[in-house]
This record gives structure tokens, sequence and C-alpha cells, in this order.
């Protein structure tokens, strides 16, 4: 699974952060972006920084993905 935030459409609520932070951070300019392995995907962000998802975290992924108010994450499944 592969995940990736559309920063045009985040309202930076941070409840992906809460749910996953192993995956999800929310930087100064108030958006969230994602890590893949700790590194944060801001550059240049949106759907150039996909993530690779571990297994052990991906009910998380999905969880932060139906919570989110701004409907910007986007989970691709292999």
């Amino acid at each position: 699974m592969k995940v990736w935030i559309d920063q045009d459409l985040c309202t930076g609520d941070g409840l992906c952060e809460e749910i996953c932070p192993d995956v999800f951070t929310l930087l100064d300019d108030g958006l969230a972006y994602v890590k893949d392995s700790g590194s944060v995907l801001n550059d240049p962000g949106g759907s150039a920084g996909m993530a690779l998802v571990p297994a052990s975290l991906e009910d998380a992924v999905v969880e932060a993905s139906e919570e989110c108010p701004g409907e910007c994450i986007f989970v691709e499944r292999d």
C-alpha cells in the first residue's frame, strides 16, 4: 500500500498525525505530509510525495484517510 496527501485540500486539522504519527506529520506551513522511513516527503509533496506504508500501519493509514475532514489523503493499494 502507498499513501500521499494533496496539500491543496489539507485543512491542517492534524487528525492524521494523531491517528498514525509514524506516517503523517504536520509541518510549519500547517499542512500534513507523509513520511517514508522517517523522512518527510515535502519536496514537492502531493502525489510525487508518495510513501510506502508498512503492513503493520495499513489499518491506521486507512482510518486516517477516512477520518480526514479535508479528504486529502489518498491510499493506493498494490
